[in-house]
Order: structure tokens, then C-alpha cells, then sequence
């Protein structure tokens, strides 16, 4: 009996997390979820400590990355990054979109992809509000899905990477050897199935004479913030550290430097931060130690173990397949909890263990809220004025995901 209430208080939290009735923030669900199993005792508050501390390294790299960001947006940095885009498209629709994608490459690439959600998507905005775009969804689109089909290209360009490799994570170069053909195949096919989709998009006008706005000292630390920030991921990953730490310290002087240059006072960086993604977060590691408590865990290892045993060749395919469409029913964060737990439970090979990583990289792509990534991207949006419906992100990610998804499991084997 207990089992059946964590799962359907389980359900219902997630549900409310993707569904976000009443149009209450998706934190309020998780938190109410765990606060739920926690009431009926269906788990113990020293489990649901266990699990909300399992999440501390993505809360410090989280809180790091918005800070950082939200100083950038303080100091123009992203109107002026914006400018310089446009002037280099040169009038052209289809230069803007393709120079937005691979600044999106890059910056999940070396920064995360909560990172491409967090500081490019404003860049963005303000990029088309420049060229004056009468339609400029087609562009804020490229964040939500580069975000997702570039995060495994370093173990530091998703935080759900650590999730699943926990203390086994392979070295960088070996990491590279696994995942960059992947990785490339997965950002080349998105890019043109993308483009191809919102191919009306270049018909319209981009306006170039614009004014080119000079970089305040505070725009010019915070880019020099944002660059040793990637650098120092970089190292640490190289070096197996983990990530949260460096990315808060990072965070915490280049706003501090910033701020006292500018002499401006830190509340309004703070209060611009959207800190109910730390709870969401937190809400999801507790409902995911409640479903552990079901033996879910160990019975998916199980089901893996057989997969495996008769097509090695099929228990891929299945596995990244079945993770892809898991990552859009509960979220990536959970689905990479789990799938953690079942790959270090079942000692997977790795071509097994790559294909669920790239569902749960990947996966997203296909709903609205299927990463934390897309999550912070649509809260961004909000902040922009700008809304897209569940419905409209599920049509064109069902084709962008699914065929992103065959290329790259397919390259596994090149």
C-alpha cells in the first residue's frame, strides 16, 4: 500500500511540474510532493534529507550560473553581445539563426546547458528586439534545443552527466571518445530539421543600421567573469572535481567585483535571480528517494540485465529510447537519478551506458519541460514577455528529437 501512495503522490507532483495547472510556478508541486510523502510517512525525513543533499553540487552550480548571468544582464552585457550579432548578419534572417546556434554550441558546450537557458535566451531577446523581428520565437526556439542537443559534448555541458556517471565518470579525453561523433551528429541534425521548420522565419526583415552600444567596465568583468568561468569547469572536470563549487565561487567575485566597480547595490541582482528553481530541484531529488523505496531501481536493473543478455544491439536502442520518452513523463533530473542507479546496479556496457546518457541528454527535446534546462528557458521567456504552449514545443520536438535521437544512437557504433 505504501508503494501505490509513493507513486501516485509521485505522479501527481510530476504531473503538476510538467502540467503547472493554474499557472502556479513548477516548484510549488515538487515541494508540495515531497512535503506530501514526508505527512503520510512514506518516507522518513532523515531519506528525504539524503536525498535533497544529493543534489548540492547542482544547487551550487545552479545558484553560480544564475548570478553570473543575472550580473551580465544587469550590466547590458547581452544588449550589447546582441548588437554585435545583428550587425554581423548583415541583413540577413538566416546569418542571425545560424550565428545564434553556434554561439549555443558553445556556450552549453564549456558553460552548460542551464547555462544556454540562463544567459544566452536574454541574449537572444534582446538580439531580435535590435533587428526589430516581428516573429522572434523561431530565434528563442534555438536555446531550448541547442541546449539539449549539445550537453554531451564535455561531462561539464550538463549537470544531469554527473548524475549518472556519479563517481565513475570517465577521464575527458576517453569521455571524448564516446560522445563528440554523437555529439556532433545530434547538433548537426537538430540544426537543419530546425531551421528547416522554421524556414518562414527568413523571410523576414532584420534591421542592421543600429546603434552599436559601448560595454560599460562592469559588461566588460562580467565577460572576462563568464570566460574564466568556462575555464575553470573545464579544469575541473578534467580533473574529475566536481562542478557546484568552483561555479558559485566564480559567480559570487565576478558579481562582487562587478557590483563594487559599479558601486550598485547587490538587492536588485539578487531579487532577479529565479531562486524557486532550487527548490523545484530539491523537490525532485526527495520524490526520487521515495520511488527508490519502491525497489523501482533494482527492478529496472534487472530488465536491463535481460535486455542485454539477449541483443546487446537492442538493449541500446531500447534503453535510449525508453530514457528519451522517461526524461518527458518525470524530467531529466529524476530520470538521470534513476537511470543512475539502475546502470551501477546492472554494470552495463558502455555502449548501453551511452545510450541512456544521450536519452537523457537528448530526450528533453521532446516536451516543454522535459530538462531543467527547458525549464529555466521558459522562465526566461516569461521574463521577455514571450510564451510558447506545451502543445506547439511537443510537435516540433517530436520531430527534432526523435530523428537527433536516431543519428546519434546510430553513431555509437561508428
Amino acid at each position: 500500500m505504501d508503494n501505490i501512495l509513493i507513486w501516485i503522490i509521485s505522479f501527481l507532483a510530476i504531473a503538476g511540474v510538467i502540467i503547472r495547472p493554474f499557472k502556479v510556478t513548477e516548484a510549488v508541486y515538487a515541494v508540495f510532493g515531497a512535503a506530501l510523502l514526508l505527512l503520510f510517512q512514506l518516507i522518513t525525513f532523515s531519506d528525504a534529507f539524503s536525498g535533497i543533499a544529493k543534489g548540492l553540487d547542482v544547487y551550487l552550480f545552479l545558484t553560480g550560473m544564475m548570478l553570473l548571468a543575472e550580473t551580465a544582464r544587469e550590466e547590458k552585457l547581452f544588449d550589447w553581445l546582441a548588437a554585435h550579432a545583428t550587425i554581423r548578419a548583415k541583413g540577413s534572417s538566416g546569418r542571425l539563426f545560424l550565428l545564434i546556434y553556434l554561439v549555443g554550441v558553445v556556450v552549453t558546450t564549456f558553460l552548460s546547458n542551464d547555462a544556454t537557458a540562463v544567459v544566452l535566451t536574454p541574449a537572444v531577446a534582446a538580439a531580435v528586439k535590435a533587428a526589430k523581428v516581428e516573429k522572434p520565437l523561431p530565434y528563442l526556439l534555438i536555446c531550448a534545443f541547442i541546449a539539449n542537443a549539445a550537453s554531451f559534448v564535455l561531462p561539464i555541458s550538463n549537470p544531469a552527466n554527473l548524475v549518472i556517471y556519479g563517481t565513475n565518470m570517465p577521464s575527458l579525453m576517453h569521455w571524448l571518445s564516446l560522445y563528440l561523433i554523437p555529439s556532433i551528429c545530434a547538433i548537426t541534425v537538430t540544426y537543419f530539421v530546425l531551421r528547416f521548420s522554421q524556414r518562414e522565419c527568413f523571410k523576414q526583415k532584420i534591421i542592421t543600421e543600429i546603434n552599436l552600444p559601448e560595454i560599460s567596465p562592469g559588461g566588460k568583468t562580467a565577460l572576462i567573469g563568464i570566460c574564466v568561468t568556462a575555464t575553470v569547469l573545464l579544469a575541473a572536470s578534467a580533473m574529475n572535481m566536481e562542478l557546484g563549487l568552483p561555479t558559485l565561487i566564480t559567480g559570487i567575485i565576478t558579481s562582487a567585483v562587478v557590483l563594487t566597480r559599479a558601486r550598485k547595490n547587490p538587492v536588485n541582482v539578487i531579487k532577479g535571480i529565479s531562486w524557486t528553481v532550487l527548490p523545484l530541484v530539491a523537490g525532485l531529488f526527495v520524490v526520487v528517494e521515495a520511488l527508490n523505496k519502491t525497489g523501482m531501481a533494482q527492478h529496472l536493473s534487472a530488465l536491463l540485465n535481460d535486455a542485454i543478455a539477449q541483443s546487446e544491439t537492442a538493449a541500446v536502442w531500447l534503453s535510449g529510447t525508453v530514457t528519451a520518452i522517461a526524461c518527458n513523463l518525470m524530467n531529466n533530473l529524476p530520470a538521470g537519478l534513476i537511470a543512475g542507479s539502475v546502470l551501477q546496479n546492472a554494470h552495463a556496457p558502455d555502449l548501453v551506458k551511452s545510450a541512456v546518457l544521450i536519452g537523457v541528454d537528448l530526450g528533453p527535446n521532446l516536451s516543454i519541460t522535459g530538462s531543467l534546462a527547458t525549464i529555466l528557458w521558459l522562465v526566461a521567456l516569461r521574463r521577455e514577455g514571450q510564451k510558447v504552449s506545451a502543445w506547439t514545443f511537443l510537435k516540433l520536438g517530436s520531430v527534432i528529437m526523435t530523428t537527433a535521437l536516431i543519428a546519434a544512437i546510430l553513431s555509437l557504433w561508428i
